[in-house]
């Protein structure tokens, strides 16, 4: 398990702007896109509903966040190529995260775009 170091939480910001699109793209294809995405320490976090579930296998990997909680990963498997852990999310976020309970946020080379 991987314990995160404290930092300072950021007041998240939803991305509800409909005509603003936000993609996480990994190995040229789309993982997912949604225009309510929240955006918490500076990671856009995709509502589950907006990823392709086909490309998320389950990890054994976790990590703590002080404020958030337990987060679980996902690694990514594109085209027969494996990101290992690029994918987390908070099943049970701690109360000041509850906003991103049922999302999905990347990172290790998955490219964000809006």
């Amino acid at each position: 398990m991987l314990v995160a170091n404290e930092s300072i939480m950021l007041i998240p910001r939803s991305n509800d702007d409909e005509s603003t699109i936000v993609k996480a793209t990994w190995n040229n294809q789309l993982i997912a896109e949604s225009n309510h995405t929240v955006v918490v320490e500076g990671n856009h976090y995709f509502p589950l509903t907006s990823v392709k579930r086909e490309f998320l296998r389950e990890s054994t990997a976790s990590s703590v966040c002080p404020w958030k909680g337990t987060a679980n990963y996902y690694n990514l498997e594109v085209d027969g190529e494996t990101n290992t852990d690029a994918a987390w999310y908070y099943t049970d976020p701690e109360p000041a995260a509850e906003q991103i309970r049922g999302r999905v946020a990347f990172w290790k080379g998955v490219q964000i775009s809006e």
